[in-house]
């Protein structure tokens, strides 16, 4: 068996396992883990409380013993079960909260088995920190360029069409599951922990001397909150305004959102969110769009009464900043988009 201690991020990529295995109960595990890990729990979320409570109402011995036993038969059936193909050769790293009792010993059955083990010193904790450590204790030092336009003007499809043409793009929206506007939740996002996980690791990964493509934002991306450090980075950065004409921006917006188009009450709902800021005549008229499936003439009015005022308050205008406007958002011309972008700035 082989300790691995994390000095930064990438020491996870260099370690060179096939598995990473968290054997954290699902709730630790939910709320976040280490990148491509899988769950292997040795006690459940239930097994882990009951021990715990005999730990501090009965005997630290009796808990001891409890657990050693149940360990051992959670280890069994992972042995029968995900792990009772793999090959004499695999090598997998195994972690636990804090690199004691959970890992060790299941890492020690599976160094019996023959298996080349590697332990994770400190655990989880330990790459915990150096998220912290990217995100919250380090000058972000990249160079920033960030993309911004009022709701419907393509913004995240010409990330992904400047990230094909190997631009360096970080998709924040997309790293805490939620798209923009009102209308644009994802549902369930990830925790805190996991989307500042999921934001090292892509900040780990690039080079800070190539241009950085990010869409505009507020602090928040939902209800995930930014580090400090980036949004001030963020602030500071030059920008690239995206314009487009109002017809193509809510034939974009139509063709984004077929869930909601697919789903009325859901839909139906987002419209009632809006009741604070219009008047209720002014809802009960998209209502009555929604109804008749005019998605266009919908979508056309909420940018042009709904969205776009509120952008033009909110908007800032500095020394530096670009602008590109687009006749059109079909799929060619966010395409020559990114490849003028990738020419005049990158």
């Amino acid at each position: 068996m082989t300790p691995l201690t994390l000095s930064n991020l990438t020491d996870l990529t260099r370690c060179a396992a096939d598995t990473i295995i968290d054997v954290r109960a699902p709730s630790e595990f939910a709320e976040d883990h280490l990148p491509g890990a899988i769950n292997l729990p040795v006690l459940s979320d239930s097994e882990r409380a009951e021990v715990g409570t005999i730990y501090t109402q009965q005997s630290p011995f009796l808990a001891r013993k409890i657990g050693a036993a149940l360990v051992a038969a959670n280890a069994a059936r992972h042995l029968q079960g995900p792990l009772a193909e793999k090959p004499g050769d695999w090598q997998p790293l195994v972690y636990c909260w804090r690199g004691g009792q959970r890992s060790n010993a299941f890492a020690t059955i599976l160094d019996q088995v023959g298996w080349r083990v590697q332990l994770l010193q400190g655990g989880y904790r330990s790459y915990r920190r150096q998220v912290v450590a990217t995100l919250y204790d380090r000058t972000l030092s990249h160079r920033l360029r960030i993309v911004s336009g009022g709701t419907g003007t393509a913004k995240t499809a010409i990330l992904q069409a400047l990230r094909a043409r190997g631009a360096q793009v970080i998709d924040l929206e997309g790293l805490a599951a939620h798209r923009g506007s009102l209308f644009g939740g994802h549902g369930d996002q990830p925790s805190q922990k996991m989307f500042e996980s999921r934001l090292a690791g892509e900040l780990d990964t690039l080079d800070p001397q190539r241009t950085l493509w990010i869409e505009a934002e507020s602090s928040r991306v939902g209800a995930r909150i930014l580090p400090p450090a980036l949004w001030a980075a963020m602030g500071a950065a030059p920008r690239v305004e995206i314009t487009a004409p109002l017809d193509a921006r809510a034939a974009h917006l139509v063709a984004t959102y077929a869930d909601l188009r697919a789903d009325p009450a859901m839909l139906a709902d987002r419209i009632d969110h809006l009741r604070p800021f219009h008047a209720a005549k002014q809802i009960a008229h998209w209502h009555d769009l929604a109804r008749s499936a005019e998605w266009r003439a919908l979508a056309a009015e909420l940018i042009a009464r709904h969205y776009d005022p509120r952008y033009a308050k909110a908007k800032t205008h500095r020394q530096g900043d670009a602008a590109l406007h687009l006749g059109s958002l079909d799929t060619d011309a966010l395409n020559r988009a990114a490849e003028d972008l990738i020419d005049r700035f990158s």
